[in-house]
């Protein structure tokens, strides 16, 4: 684990690869997830050659939860100043949910760092849910169970399977969710309010957009990541056997598909 030092705390990372003389990638992942989440694709790429870093959000995992802002545009800025510490160039960043928004948020910001984005599970457009949902989820989410009940929440939204070492990712996440201040950090951002990207207008970065066919999160993901490839011009691939979670439940696909990119990447620097 390595940190990267931000004006009001600092972001924990993990490098895969220092060596590596391939390209950077730099991976988002979602509100109360650990950055555990993208172990087998890092692993995989950096058995590839390449670098990869996957960070945590801010005060999730092992960051500080000493920030004031939590929004997917301050994940955004956050990705692109771990680039530039890494001295990457051709970037390509992959985004899981709120990480999503993030990814394509840094490409539009940077189109001279980001070449290449994938957008997985992700919420490019706020969900609008009905007010019994919205209270039903405040309750959950209320000290003491809600820690427990939003680990529960997040095993649930891995329909299909299950990733190895799936248990020891439930404890890293109940473990993350404890903590009164870093609770509170989770707390806010999962209300934070975040950028939309309804139009991706000048964007550079090669994408290619990626959902889990059984995703809890969308009455229908194939439509909802079909949207998405709309509005960023990437190709979709939709994995079967999956929920929420690709980079983790099937790294069997996805990492061809990553190794597929950034080849194309590579090809067009």
């Amino acid at each position: 684990m390595r940190y990267l030092a931000r004006p009001q705390g600092r972001i924990a990372y993990d490098l895969y690869g220092a060596d590596g003389a391939g390209t950077l990638v730099v991976c988002v992942p979602g509100m109360f997830d650990h950055r555990a989440s993208f172990r087998f694709v890092g692993e995989a790429l950096a058995e590839a050659g390449h670098r990869v870093a996957v960070m945590d959000l801010r005060g999730h995992g092992d960051s500080d939860a000493t920030f004031d802002d939590h929004t997917n545009r301050a994940a955004a800025d956050d990705a692109i100043a771990l680039a530039e510490e890494l001295d990457g160039e051709d970037v390509v960043m992959v985004g899981n949910s709120l990480g999503g928004a993030a990814v394509t948020i840094a490409a539009l910001e940077r189109p001279d760092l980001v070449a290449g984005i994938v957008p997985m599970a992700a919420f490019l457009r706020s969900p609008s849910p009905n007010a019994v949902v919205r209270i039903a989820q405040r309750l959950m989410l209320l000290r003491p169970w809600g820690p427990r009940l939003l680990t529960g929440f997040y095993d649930g939204l891995h329909r299909g399977r299950k990733p190895e070492g799936h248990r020891e990712q439930l404890d890293r996440v109940l473990a993350m969710l404890r903590p009164a201040d870093r609770y509170r950090a989770v707390h806010a951002t999962i209300y934070a309010p975040g950028d939309e990207v309804l139009t991706a207008e000048g964007l550079r970065a090669r994408a290619v957009v990626i959902g889990g066919e059984l995703d809890p999160d969308w009455k229908d993901p194939a439509a909802e990541a079909a949207w998405v490839g709309s509005v960023v011009g990437g190709r979709v691939v939709m994995v079967p056997e999956c929920g929420h979670y690709p980079q983790s439940q099937r790294p069997d696909l996805v990492v061809p598909v990553l190794k597929e990119l950034i080849e194309e990447v590579r090809a067009h620097a």
